[in-house]
């Protein structure tokens, strides 16, 4: 019976040491890129790129900036910022309540609790306003 009791005792251990948000949400998220006109490029500062519309996958830990271009338009620059997240707050709540502190430290160590804001970025491009020359406006 003791073996039986120090086995069940491990197994229990073993379920709980992962974090609940690691385990329900994963350290990665999808990040989605939408802008109007479609059809621009979107550079991370992580090094991703995409063509909007475009989702990219990038780990919930850590802030990130989005430079947005497209010919014609003015360049758009956005922070992206990661914080705990409803839901990984949730999961940390299951961490305390089972009373995983290892699974509560290993979700704050991978970033699983986090999520990214803005998540869609929407952005209305503007069209770059030429000046006009100065000399059309001296001819009278």
């Amino acid at each position: 019976m003791r073996v039986f009791l120090i086995g069940m005792g491990i197994a229990l251990l073993v379920a709980l040491g992962p974090g609940c948000a690691t385990i329900t949400r994963g350290t990665n998220e999808a990040f989605v890129i939408e802008t109007d006109p479609p059809g621009a490029e979107a550079r991370l500062s992580n090094g991703l790129r995409c063509t909007t519309p475009c989702s990219l996958t990038v780990k919930r830990r850590g802030d990130f900036v989005v430079m947005i271009e497209k010919e014609g338009y003015e360049t758009v620059v956005s922070n992206v910022t990661s914080s705990v997240d409803s839901g990984g707050a949730a999961g940390m709540a299951g961490n305390v309540i089972l009373g995983g502190i290892i699974g509560a430290g290993v979700d704050a160590g991978t970033g699983a609790m986090h999520s990214h804001k803005p998540n869609p970025l929407r952005i209305e491009l503007e069209p770059v306003q030429h000046e006009e020359r100065k000399d059309q406006d001296d001819s009278t």
